[in-house]
């Protein structure tokens, strides 16, 4: 049994939290200076390269990447072997929400009542998902979450017979619909199987795979490559102003589901794909 102190969850977190509103992984930089290279629309290559110019100035100036910046959803890994002091977990991570937005200077942008709307002022709670996982370890992965691309996001219970041509169409359609509001190049979070909201919960997961990871499921594989070059063949283009650029990435997770069912949910994020992960 290994004794964790919750006050270096709420560090982690305060820390990931203005981490993650200032600067991208690495992967998403990347990503972004790919699709630069290979946007041909001289428009859209205009506005990545704007992209990159206001990533370069948010890390310089320790601005936010983007005024949005988001709810944060908590993942958090748990080892069956830690055992949490000190204090609740969950209120610890809050807390760490609470310091990173007040300290980092971030927008507060959570409501108390989603019917009455009074701001919290300190966007808190966050939305946490716990996981009971091997060893003596917790992962924490904080991903602050716009609400433009967070909006544009479907759930689709489709009928298994629906098959894989119906997974694609579903994928599709949600992407088209959102058009400019998503703020692309976005990528885009697949969850295919479980239940109506484990669906949604592994599309919102797969955004914070690296994008320049495929599944190692090979069909999936296929399917993310496949569902990426249709998406860049529909004309959104960065910005939603046109040119080839539409996504960085279509990431998918699969889960088991009942005979009777295939859910798909598509959890969209905008170009400012943002996360950061740190292990205790």
């Amino acid at each position: 049994m290994r004794i964790v102190d919750v006050s270096l969850v709420t560090e982690a977190v305060k820390e990931m939290c203005i981490e993650a509103s200032h600067f991208l992984t690495e992967d998403m930089k990347n990503a972004l200076e790919l699709a630069a290279a290979e946007e041909c629309a001289p428009l859209g290559r205009q506005i990545l390269e704007q992209l990159q110019e206001n990533m370069k100035i948010a890390g310089e100036d320790m601005i936010p990447i983007c005024q949005d910046t988001g709810m944060a959803v908590i993942f958090m890994e748990v080892g069956q072997d830690v055992h949490f002091e000190g204090g609740f977990l969950e209120d610890a991570v809050n807390e760490g929400v609470r310091q990173g937005y007040g300290e980092g200077f971030l927008r507060k942008s959570v409501v108390k009542d989603p019917i009455i709307r009074e701001n919290t002022k300190d966007n808190t709670p966050a939305v946490i998902h716990y996981s009971v996982v091997l060893g003596d370890k917790v992962r924490i992965t904080v991903a602050p979450k716009g609400f433009g691309s967070e909006n544009m996001s479907r759930v689709f219970m489709l009928k298994p017979a629906d098959g894989i041509e119906g997974v694609k169409n579903a994928v599709l359609t949600a992407v088209k619909d959102a058009g400019p509001n998503a703020c692309p190049p976005m990528v885009v979070g697949v969850g295919i199987g479980g239940t109506f909201e484990k669906s949604a919960l592994m599309a919102k997961a797969a955004l914070t795979r690296p994008v320049n990871i495929r599944s190692d499921i090979p069909y999936v594989a296929e399917l993310e490559k496949e569902l990426l070059e249709k998406i860049n063949r529909s004309g959104i283009g960065p910005g939603g102003l046109g040119g080839r650029i539409t996504a960085l990435a279509v990431n998918i997770i699969t889960y088991p589901t009942h005979i009777a069912g295939l859910p798909v949910a598509v959890n969209i994020c905008c170009h400012v794909n943002r996360h950061a992960v740190r292990v205790l």
